[in-house]
């Protein structure tokens, strides 16, 4: 039995050496070195404090603000504990439920504005926590945040432009806009009287 328990736990030992040790070690050192904002979490800074992070949605809900996609995780919305999709088939009634409520509640916000309101306004990502709306999507949005911040569509509009980002890889995705970045830029540029 000795013959047998001695070389076991010299690999035993070596393995935990290497794959809990050196591993972790070498991947950290190597992110650090050639991605250290990724590796870091892509943290969001606004004067000097953390404000969140450009992979996470966050829940605006005040009109001077751009909406983001619904969150999907529970029991507290944008948790990045939580991360899951809603798991609700397109034909669940829940679903339908949660779609209406909330194609009511931005009727309700943009009493004037016609067409169709754009899907990822109203669905959440499949980890819930997504930071990113459609061009469309903030388009939908352009005239309640200016009218609210007192300010012209040209001025917001061209703010939208300046934070929208493109494909990624200049081939994979659609260009789309980062909520909590153009958030950030609205307050900087065109701070809310006090």
């Amino acid at each position: 039995m000795n013959a047998q328990l001695r070389p076991a736990l010299v690999i035993f030992a070596l393995l935990s050496v290497v794959t809990g040790l050196a591993y972790p070690l070498m991947v950290t050192g190597i992110a650090q070195a050639t991605m250290p904002d990724q590796a870091n979490g892509s943290l969001i800074s606004d004067q000097g404090k953390t404000v969140g992070s450009s992979l996470i949605g966050q829940n605006f809900s005040e009109p001077q603000y751009f909406w983001g996609r619904p969150s999907a995780t529970g029991p507290m919305a944008y948790n990045g504990n939580g991360s899951s999709g809603a798991n609700l088939g397109p034909t669940n009634p829940a679903l339908l439920d949660a779609i209406k409520a909330r194609v009511e509640a931005l009727k309700k916000a943009h009493p004037g504005q016609a067409g169709s309101i754009p899907v990822d306004l109203v669905t959440a990502s499949a980890s819930g926590l997504d930071p990113h709306i459609s061009i469309a999507a903030a388009q939908y949005q352009l005239e309640r945040v200016s009218a609210v911040r007192k300010l012209s569509s040209d001025k917001v509009s061209k703010l939208l432009v300046e934070n929208t980002e493109g494909r990624q890889f200049g081939v994979f995705g659609e260009p789309r806009v980062n909520v909590l970045k153009l958030n950030i830029a609205l307050d900087q540029q065109y701070p809310l009287a006090k």
